[in-house]
């Protein structure tokens, strides 16, 4: 596997997981309804761990590799 397609990987990944973690936030805080996450701290504390994460990933994913 080449660098460039890690970092692709990590970049798809990255915006996943960040997404992820803005719709927990969302249901930690109850601006999304609808789930037994809705309103509990707890999630929304997860979320932010998760969007952070896939923001150092997608960081990862679109730093430009340095000359050798």
């Amino acid at each position: 596997m080449y660098i460039s397609d890690v970092k692709t990987l990590a970049l798809v990944f990255g915006v996943l997981l960040a997404l992820l973690g803005l719709v927990w936030i969302g249901q930690g805080v109850g601006l999304i309804k609808g789930s037994f996450m809705t309103g509990s701290g707890f999630w929304g504390s997860v979320g932010v761990v998760v969007l952070v994460a896939g923001g150092g990933l997608v960081w990862f994913g679109m730093r430009k590799r340095s000359p050798a």
